[in-house]
């Protein structure tokens, strides 16, 4: 590991030098180029030198307890060598974490897709407040969400939401939270009293940028209508909704939000786009493809990643165990618990698997 950290160190103060030269500052694209690389190191070289200190610092403790004769003074080194020793211990299992492989999609947007499950009408109104909920988690974080497409259901609810979420870490925020989430409350239109149960299904996928997939014009049918539901003068009178088929995957996507269909082609190749990305890598890494249809299932109540109990005020994820009888506070968007308890706990995955093919 420490190898691999000195070489880490070396090949940062070498970008350092670069981004001071003036052949990399003539050059934008170099630079640009050059920054990222040096910003993916900062935090890790960081760390790594703040870990070299605290073995200075242990080194120098140990040395005042094994040679100081005052008593008062050797206690004093030796409250800070065990201080020091404790803070060395975390520092080196946090570099552990740092020297994981990077998903390479971390940094992306992501194109969020909830749809209604089982359940009804009722579903569709919890399909909105998830959507609300990831909405007002965006705003913690200062992303920008836009809406791609919607359909709405007789009630008031959302039988599916596409959006973007834009934001530095997006993906790696959120991609812990495609799965089926369950709901157990009294709906509104329950007469007795009695409590049910409905699901939604939420997919997070890294937004494709044109250097991921190539889309060509040929494989492509577009076909225009008119676009239906709320929307003033414009519906039903202009065809400017668009139906986009990608013809070798038959893909097809939809978007009728905008009242221009050049808007609403823009945001239907944006979903395409991040699609065809998904099943790419899904190509790529079988066994992940396996996973996420696992996750998401089919929008039956039993494959739930996590449950919101309303009687009880609760909410549960059941991949971590984790439960808070907060439920209004999650539903208002503070999910920093869950998805700082998902990212841990598959961290904490990684380093087994690969402490195990480092044994093997």
């Amino acid at each position: 590991m420490f190898e691999r950290l000195n070489q880490l160190e070396a090949k940062y103060d070498e970008l350092t030098q670069a981004l001071a030269s003036p052949e990399t500052i003539s050059d934008s694209s170099r630079y640009q180029k050059t920054a990222k690389a040096h910003s993916e190191l900062s935090e890790l070289v960081g760390k790594y030198r703040e870990y070299k200190d605290l073995q200075r610092g242990v080194a120098e403790s140990k040395a005042l307890v094994a040679e100081e004769s005052d008593a008062e003074m050797r206690a004093y080194a030796q409250e800070e060598l065990t201080r020091l020793e404790d803070r060395i211990a975390k520092v080196e299992d946090e570099l552990k974490v740092l020297l994981l492989p990077k998903d390479p999609n971390d940094d992306k947007n992501v194109i969020v897709e909830i749809r209604a499950g089982t359940g009804g009408d009722e579903a569709t109104l919890f399909a909105a407040e998830v959507f609300r909920m990831y909405v007002r988690y965006a705003e913690t974080q200062r992303w920008k969400v836009e809406v791609l497409s919607t359909s709405e259901s007789a009630v008031g609810g959302l039988k599916e939401v596409i959006a973007i979420f834009e934001g530095k870490g997006a993906y790696s925020r959120l991609k812990y939270e495609s799965g089926v989430h369950r709901v157990q409350r009294v709906p509104a239109t329950e007469q007795q009293g009695r409590v049910h149960t409905s699901a939604v299904t939420v997919a997070v996928l890294p937004e494709a940028e044109d250097v991921d997939i190539k889309i060509e014009a040929k494989d492509l049918r577009i076909d225009t209508f008119c676009s239906s539901g709320p929307g003033g003068q414009s519906v039903n009178t202009t065809y400017s909704a668009v139906r986009i088929t990608h013809i070798p995957t038959n893909t097809v996507v939809s978007c009728q939000d905008e009242k221009s269909q050049i808007k609403n082609r823009e945001k239907a190749m944006r979903v395409l786009r991040s699609r065809l990305y998904e099943m790419e890598l899904e190509k790529q890494q079988e066994q992940l493809a396996k996973e996420r249809r696992a996750m998401v299932g089919s929008g039956d109540r039993s494959e739930k990643i996590r449950t919101y109990n309303f009687p009880q005020n609760r909410v549960t994820d059941h991949r971590i165990g984790l439960t808070l009888h907060q439920l209004g506070d999650v539903m208002d968007g503070k999910l920093q618990p869950f998805i700082e308890g998902l990212v841990t706990h598959y961290q904490a995955e990684n380093l087994k698997q690969q402490a195990g093919e480092g044994a093997a």
